[in-house]
């Protein structure tokens, strides 16, 4: 299909409709009639009209008005009086086939009225003068019996063979044929999904200014549709061999496929970044031993009392003792009674192996057993790491507070003082 750029050497539907003396529905059946051509602009469905061809038409001997009456619709009753017969008997040769309307629309009372070219009318009168008067002929006398009603069979075939002209590939060709067949009877024809959706894509637009209510789209998609039974199987046929002549042309693109073909990134994608697994949590390490290259070592195991070790295998020793007396440890020794002044001793470190507790143990002649020490969760206990207990911190407060009490007594007054 020949496309061309919008600019100077073409003009929009409307400019050229006015240059042409032409009004929007005139100028819009002339386009579908061929009489005027009008040529794609860019990817889109917009078209337009290139200088020239206005040009052509406008020195043309009869312009407007020769162009204007090809284009002139006439109804029923205008076409009656162009032949000089009665609306009964006009209507009577078009639902026999004899006259094909070129348009319709529907009425405030949803009624179609069948719209039909002038000059066609005009030729019908001079070619069969037989049919205007006296009686109708017994074939055309038994298709009325029958309730025949050719007008929308042959407004599809014009309609039809009006989009075949304009299609400019294969595979619009068969979208336009397949526009008129009932999605069931496309489904037995076409049986590829894929096939099916790109006919669907190139389906030709519905026919411009029809009313947009629900109940006039229901009524013209019904007369878009073939129904009888001789012409259901003529455009299947149809279709048949323009498929094959498409197929041969081209396939029928697959989801993925015209993507790739027409979107195709500047820019590859960058593939993310590797995300690093969160570091793993390692326990707190003890107070006491420093830290080397951010890795925590066990501190040694404290010497045990007694001879130093011989090298060479022996029983592997815990590097971290657990709270509370150590196996080897025997019973606590017996508190003894703390000096009447003075502060108290220091008492010695605990043998190897063992903790102090922070609960303190029961005098032997009390009858009552020593409590075992508890392990918190979050810790040993507060007086099992410092070794002095908590009474002796109170003793060694309060005795700071009384000698800051007696310095203060023994100071003199100032000489100023009142």
């Amino acid at each position: 299909m020949r496309t061309v750029d919008a600019g100077t050497r073409t003009v929009t539907t409307g400019r050229a409709a006015e240059e042409l003396r032409l009004r929007r529905d005139e100028f819009r059946l002339a386009a579908q009639l061929g009489l005027v051509r009008t040529v794609p602009v860019g990817d889109g469905e917009r078209r337009r009209v290139e200088r020239a061809e206005i040009d052509r038409l406008s020195a043309a001997p009869d312009f407007p008005e020769g162009l204007r009456e090809r284009v002139r619709a006439v109804g029923t009753r205008e076409a009656a009086a162009l032949l000089s017969v009665t609306q009964e008997r006009f209507t009577r040769l078009a639902r026999t086939g004899h006259l094909s309307p070129v348009r319709f629309y529907l009425n405030r009372y949803r009624a179609v009225v069948w719209m039909y070219l002038a000059a066609e009318v005009a030729e019908f009168g001079l070619s069969h003068p037989a049919l205007l008067s006296g009686r109708l002929p017994p074939e055309v006398r038994e298709r009325l019996a029958a309730h025949e009603d050719s007008r929308p069979r042959n407004w599809r075939a014009r309609r039809l063979s009006l989009l075949l002209r304009a299609a400019g590939d294969p595979w619009s060709r068969a979208a336009a044929i397949a526009s008129v067949l009932h999605p069931v009877h496309l489904a037995e024809v076409v049986g590829d999904p894929y096939e099916r959706a790109h006919l669907d894509r190139l389906r030709p637009p519905p026919q411009p200014g029809h009313a947009v209510s629900p109940a006039a789209r229901e009524v013209t998609e019904r007369l878009a549709l073939a129904d009888e039974p001789d012409e259901v199987v003529w455009h299947r046929m149809s279709l048949t061999l323009a498929l094959e002549e498409a197929r041969a042309d081209s396939p029928a693109p697959h989801p993925g496929e015209a993507q790739d073909r027409t979107q195709v990134p500047r820019h590859p994608a960058q593939p993310p970044p590797l995300q690093e697994p969160p570091p793993s949590r390692q326990p707190l390490p003890p107070a006491g031993p420093p830290l080397v290259s951010g890795s925590w070592q066990a501190p040694d195991p404290p010497p045990a009392a007694g001879p130093s070790p011989v090298s060479g295998p022996g029983p592997a020793v815990s590097p971290l003792p657990e709270w509370g007396p150590g196996p080897d440890s025997g019973p606590p020794p017996a508190a003894g009674p703390p000096p009447a002044s003075g502060p108290p001793p220091a008492s010695g470190p605990p043998p190897a192996g063992t903790r102090r507790s922070a609960v303190p143990d029961a005098p032997p002649d009390s009858g009552v057993p020593p409590v075992p020490p508890q392990r918190s969760a979050s810790g040993p206990p507060p007086g099992a790491r410092g070794g002095s207990p908590r009474p002796r911190l109170l003793d060694r407060l309060l005795g700071r507070a009384a000698a800051r009490a007696a310095r203060g007594r023994g100071r003199k007054r100032p000489t100023g003082w009142p």
